[in-house]
Parts: structure tokens; sequence; C-alpha cells
């Protein structure tokens, strides 16, 4: 439902994304991830026909987005980061009055449907202006739903709630997720895990890799890491760990600890333990550590040269 080729955005002399390719599918969720700045917002922006591209094509629903813009934003449900709201409305006119844009039919029995899915039936009558963020925040949600839109592109749906209303919003996208295309930024990681069936990492406007949470996970975790604490002295060990064969690279933790991370296929453990045995240090602990979604983004991230 969302074919996106080459697409590149210029703002001047900087490039916001360059040559990004991806797919998202019906019945699939997918998540942006990448730090702010590295180009999610300018790509969904471009895909809900806000601004033009640079050069590349992109095409949601089956239609192009710069040709065929009006079809788009009928099958689009779009939730911008900075949710527009006209704070002098009611919840409920606000949501008839969007109804009404999007030629809705029924207008009131959809508006007081996705009240409901967002839970602010209670709120239908209070004016905008006096509503939270986190409200704010669903009513803007409620909008994007109430056309039934095909495809939903969401720029950090969850920001502003309280961890309870995260919860629901989190559950609420992954059942619209079955049946539509569900195109969501975010910088949280473990949205992407649990929301999720597909990733792509940005930065510095490219792609750097797209897969799924437990794919990726596994790719970049074969080859191994191990923490290890020591009594004392445990900056000293840097350069003797570093030089042993299989390793690639070692990091300094608090209170004495130490993250090394291996080649795929190596045990460098009882090397490890001799290591810091001859260099008359006290070995308490030495085990396996996993690497978080989180380690991961920040090692892909850092690669490519950090935040924009």
């Amino acid at each position: 439902m969302i074919q996106v080729q080459g697409l590149t955005k210029d703002y001047g002399a900087r490039r916001a994304i360059e040559d990004i390719n991806f797919h998202a599918d019906k019945g699939e969720v997918v998540g942006f991830l990448g730090p702010n700045g590295a180009g999610k917002t300018t790509t969904m922006r471009i895909l809900t026909g806000y601004m033009p591209a640079t050069a590349g094509t992109a095409r949601v629903a089956g239609y192009d987005v710069m040709e065929e813009s009006l079809e788009v934003r009928r099958r689009v449900g779009y939730l911008p980061e900075s949710v527009p709201l006209y704070n002098d409305m009611t919840v409920l006119d606000y949501l008839l009055f969007m109804a009404d844009l999007h030629e809705v039919t029924e207008r009131y029995e959809r508006a007081e449907a996705v009240l409901e899915q967002v839970q602010l039936v209670d709120r239908a009558e209070t004016l905008i202006q006096n509503l939270s963020k986190g409200m704010r925040q669903r009513v803007g949600l409620a909008q994007a739903l109430l056309h039934e839109p095909e495809v939903l592109i969401l720029d950090e749906p969850t920001i502003g709630l309280d961890p309870a209303q995260i919860r629901e919003v989190r559950a609420l996208i992954k059942e619209i997720g079955k049946e539509r295309t569900v195109l969501l930024s975010t910088h949280i990681l473990a949205e992407a895990q649990q929301m999720c069936n597909r990733v792509l990492i940005i930065n510095n406007g490219r792609i750097v890799v797209e897969d799924t949470p437990a794919n990726l996970e596994a790719a970049l975790t074969s080859g191994g890491r191990l923490t290890l604490r020591v009594k004392a002295k445990a900056k000293s060990l840097l350069p003797v760990l570093k030089d042993i064969k299989g390793v690639t690279g070692v990091e300094l933790g608090a209170d004495n600890e130490l993250v090394v991370t291996t080649k795929a296929g190596s045990e460098v453990r009882p090397e490890i333990a001799r290591a810091v045995v001859a260099q008359n240090c006290d070995l308490l602990e030495l085990r396996q550590a996993g690497m978080s979604l989180e380690d991961i983004f920040l090692q892909l991230t850092a690669s490519e040269g950090g935040e924009e």
C-alpha cells in the first residue's frame, strides 16, 4: 500500500533525505525509527502530500503522491507530530468538521465510534483548549481514524501520553494494523518491538537497515557480547582485552565493569580470564550479555555518523 523509490528531499543546500526505498503492505505495521533530525517527519510529510519531493517517486494506496495528491489524501489518515487542532471547538464539533472535509457519510456515528476507540466519549463536549496534551493527542488520533483510511501514517503517536494511555494506543494501532497499512515514526524502541511487523532505521537521511525486530536483533547479536567485572583497575585492562584475537571492541562501564564484543563464532572467555589474571586483577564475574534493540539502534546510527 506504500511504495517508495529513490525519494530525496533538499531544503536549499541541506539534504534531509537521500535515495530512500521501502514498502509497507496491507495488514502490516511498519516502524520508522531514527534520532531527531534523521528524516522521519520529512518522509511522512511527502507521503501525505504535505510537501513535494526533490526527486524519486512515492505511491500510497496505488496513487502517486505528486500526480494524484487528492486521491492519496482521501485514503490516508495522518497524525502529525504537532497536532493541528482548533482550540475554540469542542472535541465533537472538531470531529464533525473534519468529517465534512473528508465527505464522511453518517458523520455523527463515525465521530462517536472514534471517540469510543480513543476513549474520549466523556470529553465530547469539552473545548479543545481545555484538554491536556495527552488528550489532545488522542483527538488527533481520532481525526486520523475518522474516515476509515486504507493507510494510517502516524508521527510519534504516543508522545505526551501517560503509561496507561500508551498501552491503550499501542493496542489500538496493532488492531488497526491487522486490516490496514500503518507507518509510524518513533524514537522509543520499545514501541517498535511491541507493535511493528517490520522496522526501518533511518539516520542522516538514509535507511541503514530494514528487517523485523526479531531478525534485526538476531543478526546483530550473532557475534557476541560479554560482560566482565573486576575488583579494581578495569581501565588498565582495555588495551589488553582489545589485543585478544576475536575481540572487536571493549567499553568501560561503571563499577569496574567492562563490555566486550566479539566476532561471530569466537570463544574468547578462557583467553579473557587468563588475561585478567595475568594483569593481577581479581575477576569477579564473566557472563554472556544480550543486546537490546536500543543497543542495535545506537550501534547502527553511530556507524553512520550519529545524529544529523
